[in-house]
């Protein structure tokens, strides 16, 4: 798998997930403990019954689904999503165990078991971003130079 499939399978991916969010039947209720407090409640639920949603979430994915297709292009504009995508998902991660930061201060819920999918994504996409970027194929403009 290259960057460029990374790109493209995670967009379709976090795409899905995003309208998956949209659809009632996905979406089940709030458990009975008390959840951080969010100023946007609209569509707010737990997607599949383990991760916490709402109408921001599920617009976000779709925007980051987006632009994974888009990347998906280029190998450089693939590489690019990859790196960026590990980075701000590992930070979004982090904020999930932080209390406040955890709701996104509250726009979006990033707790519980959004978590460990942002950490496991984005350690992927830091593999292809960061550690299997060699040997990509590159335009006439950096013939000559080696990719790294």
């Amino acid at each position: 798998m290259s960057a460029r499939n990374f790109a493209l399978f995670s967009g379709i991916f976090f795409i899905a997930i995003g309208i998956l969010g949209f659809v009632p039947g996905m979406v089940s209720i709030p458990p009975t403990q008390p959840d951080p407090e969010l100023i946007v409640n609209t569509g707010y639920g737990y997607l599949f019954g383990l991760f916490p949603t709402n109408l921001v979430h599920n617009l976000v994915h779709i925007a980051v689904g987006v632009w994974g297709v888009t990347s998906a292009r280029t190998p450089k504009s693939a590489i690019l999503y990859c790196q960026a995508f590990a980075i701000l998902y590992s930070l979004i991660a982090v904020m999930g165990l932080l209390p406040g930061a955890g709701t996104t201060f509250g726009l979006m819920p990033i707790f519980g078991g959004n978590v460990l999918l942002n950490l496991a994504t984005a350690a992927i996409a830091a593999y292809f971003g960061f550690i299997k970027v060699s040997g990509i194929d590159v335009g006439p403009e950096d013939k000559g130079r080696v990719a790294s």
